[in-house]
């Protein structure tokens, strides 16, 4: 058993006893109603707020199967070297454009790059590859309408349809220029690594990972599917220049060093940063943690130097 009174400090345990104040660790046994509910309250609580000089637009992608909302988040100076394109997590049945508000306008904010936040189809109402789709037609619909290069951000399951769009896209003329993937899911062995030695961590537990995948896919095995598990790729040449940064408290922190191992075993550029004593979802902690607010940081840094094009790792 993880001895998690000693890896987890006394500001991150806080942050843990507010999270589960407002969303218990049994809310995957409720219904996908009430558990929308209790994730809107919870972000709602811990919302920052703006920061001066971003301001936000929503809007929509009209595409021939859906409209997809999206939220653009823009300084007073914008920085356009870069664009960001955020896909938020939440399982791939919770969250939207309010739930990682003030992370996307502080990215902006602090990057100086445009922001634009992508509100894709949840499950079980659209079953996989509803969200994959809409944000394939987010990252196409970015790439038409600015010049500058788009880089794909996002944490949890945003991280995974980051990476599962990246593996589509890299022989399109004007591919992602980088990404940089938060404590993303990626499809990895929940037989060995962070899914035995976290499987019941603070925050997410291999129930809960194994609860959303059923739900991602209406209980259809699916295995080898690229576009829902981007670890099963065969072939890892040619992807953007990679930053990935997990929680060590997190089962899914393995996902992040098999990524860039096969990144760089292919001739790639990856980065793996495992964040020490931090458990799944702490960006909403980065107000309130120490370790969040470093983390937020490097994350803030990477976005800004893979948008100028550059790799210092």
């Amino acid at each position: 058993m993880t001895d998690y009174k000693t890896l987890i400090d006394a500001e991150t345990w806080a942050f843990i006893e507010k999270t589960n104040s407002y969303y218990p660790p049994d809310t995957i046994d409720y219904t996908i109603a009430e558990q929308r509910a209790i994730y809107d309250r919870m972000c709602r609580e811990f919302f920052a707020g703006y920061p001066q000089g971003v301001t936000v637009e929503t809007t929509a992608i009209a595409t021939p199967t859906a409209s997809i909302p999206i939220r653009i988040y823009s300084n007073a100076e914008t920085n356009s070297a870069a664009m960001v394109l955020y896909v938020h997590g939440g399982g791939f049945i919770l969250g939207g454009l309010d739930s990682h508000d003030d992370v996307c306008a502080e990215l902006c904010a602090r990057t100086g790059y445009e922001v634009v936040s992508v509100d894709y189809r949840l499950a079980p109402e659209h079953l996989h590859p509803a969200a994959f789709d809409d944000v394939l037609s987010a990252f196409e619909w970015a790439a038409k309408t600015y010049v500058c290069p788009v880089l794909l951000c996002g944490d949890s399951a945003g991280g995974n349809l980051c990476a599962a769009v990246a593996h589509a896209t890299r022989g399109h003329v004007k591919k992602p220029a980088g990404q940089v993937l938060i404590y993303p899911s990626l499809g990895g062995d929940h037989s060995r690594g962070s899914y035995v030695a976290h499987a019941d961590a603070p925050m997410l537990t291999l129930r809960d990972i194994e609860f959303y995948l059923n739900i991602r896919t209406g209980g259809v095995d699916r295995t080898g599917d690229l576009t829902l598990s981007p670890l099963a790729d065969a072939n890892f040449a040619y992807l953007p220049p990679t930053v990935l940064i997990t929680a060590q408290c997190d089962p899914l922190s393995s996902d992040g060093e098999a990524y860039r191992d096969r990144v760089v075993a292919a001739g790639g550029y990856a980065y793996w940063f495992e964040e020490q004593g931090l458990v799944h979802s702490y960006l909403r902690a980065r107000h309130t943690v120490g370790r969040a607010r470093a983390s937020f940081t490097r994350i803030v840094e990477a976005v800004s130097v893979l948008g100028r094009g550059e790799w210092i790792w």
